[in-house]
């Protein structure tokens, strides 16, 4: 009993240690993401702050920045994010960009990514890029980790920030950036690189988007909220939502949809990163409790949305990589297939890369290195091999 006792004892020692050594980083850190007295009016994509990572940064050096944004509806807004600059002349000058768009973490401050204590962690592959030669941008995203609330799975929303995360790089001169720029997002991100592609020839005529990947994308939003409403997912994915839209469709009604668990506690699981909104998840699954009580989408405002944010197909004429793993089970491999089956219907020029055996959170990393060889071909104007012409792997869901 005493030996049981110790160790309890010393796991929330280590919790308890933990969360005061991660709320000292945190508040080290407000001052940079504090946008008090920012003027709203300047370009779009100007970088109002930025500094040195404190982490080494292989093949180049990486910044901490802050820059000005736009929300879809047309407000200003800022955003935090971080820049990865080559220390080599690879890909000649100007550099070739590419904009990375994360997956979900949590819409806690402290669950940004640039706010983070390794923020390369969270792409390794950030290194091979700059080898090439290339520029690195990474978006946040408005409101995470800066005022407001972040526009989680609201296309346009993050759309707007990445693209202006390419912008930025105007405004650091040793970047040496041109205009000529890839998207790669995962997950919540494969939603925004799509809504990226889609928006970037009307929103920022002057950048040149050579290609798009999406990794196992939260792109058709109906299905994927068909089969996880009832789930432990509910817990994780749900509040962020519920926090998000009602900002952009305010008749929208959260008591409608959730039980008095889910509404009782939808704000404060929102605001917690990713890794403890999961295990909460878990645990009150494990005692039956549900986050919705009817199905979101059986709702027509809900349904409104979550069809206005579904997201498009692009033109013909855009180069798209759209990966998933057959053993995903956040985003539901058979909404993946819907996309494609959609996408190749209309005629995209889709490359598709399906995995059998990789979890969600390891599918970025582990298609790293195709992703670069075949962003390395665009930026060289090589001709892609489409793959609309084969069998599917899993049927698409309905």
């Amino acid at each position: 009993m005493i030996g049981v006792l110790a160790v309890v004892l010393v796991v929330v020692g280590v919790v308890v240690y933990s969360n005061v050594k991660t709320t000292r980083q945190q508040n080290a850190l407000q001052p940079f993401y504090d946008t008090t007295g920012l003027s709203a009016v300047g370009p779009l994509g100007q970088v109002v702050r930025s500094q040195r990572l404190g982490t080494t940064v292989a093949d180049g050096v990486g910044l901490r920045i802050l820059y000005r944004t736009q929300r879809a509806d047309g407000s200003t807004a800022f955003s935090s994010g971080l820049v990865f600059i080559p220390d080599n002349d690879a890909a000649g000058t100007p550099r070739p960009v590419v904009a990375w768009a994360h997956g979900t973490v949590g819409m806690g401050d402290q669950c940004a990514p640039s706010r983070t204590p390794d923020p390369v962690a969270g792409i390794p592959w950030v290194t091979s890029m700059m080898a090439r030669g290339w520029v690195v941008t990474a978006t946040d995203y408005a409101g995470l980790g800066t005022t407001g609330t972040t526009g989680y799975l609201v296309g346009d929303d993050e759309a707007h920030d990445v693209l202006n995360s390419v912008r930025a790089l105007k405004f650091i001169p040793s970047a040496d950036a041109g205009n000529s720029f890839a998207v790669w997002g995962h997950s919540q991100g494969g939603n925004s690189a799509l809504f990226t592609a889609a928006s970037v020839s009307s929103y920022a005529p002057e950048l040149h988007l050579v290609a798009t990947v999406a990794s196992a994308p939260a792109a058709e939003l109906i299905p994927l909220l068909n089969e996880t409403y009832d789930s432990t997912l509910s817990w994780v994915i749900g509040p962020e939502v519920l926090l998000s839209w009602p900002t952009v469709y305010p008749h929208l009604s959260v008591a409608q949809i959730t039980t008095s668990a889910g509404y009782n506690n939808y704000r404060r699981i929102a605001s917690k990163c990713i890794t403890s909104a999961a295990v909460e998840g878990l645990i009150r699954n494990a005692i039956k409790q549900h986050f919705f009580k009817i199905n979101p989408v059986s709702v027509s405002g809900w349904r409104a949305a979550a069809e206005d944010q579904t997201a498009p197909l692009l033109s013909p004429t855009q180069p798209l990589m759209v990966a998933e793993s057959l053993n995903d089970q956040v985003v539901l491999p058979n909404t993946t297939a819907l996309y494609i089956e959609r996408a190749c219907h209309a005629g995209s020029d889709l490359t598709s890369l399906w995995l059998a055996d990789v979890g969600h959170i390891q599918l970025s990393s582990t298609i790293a290195p195709e992703v670069v060889s075949w962003l390395g071909d665009r930026f060289a104007g090589r001709p892609t091999a489409p793959t609309c012409d084969q069998p599917l792997p899993i049927a698409p869901a309905s």
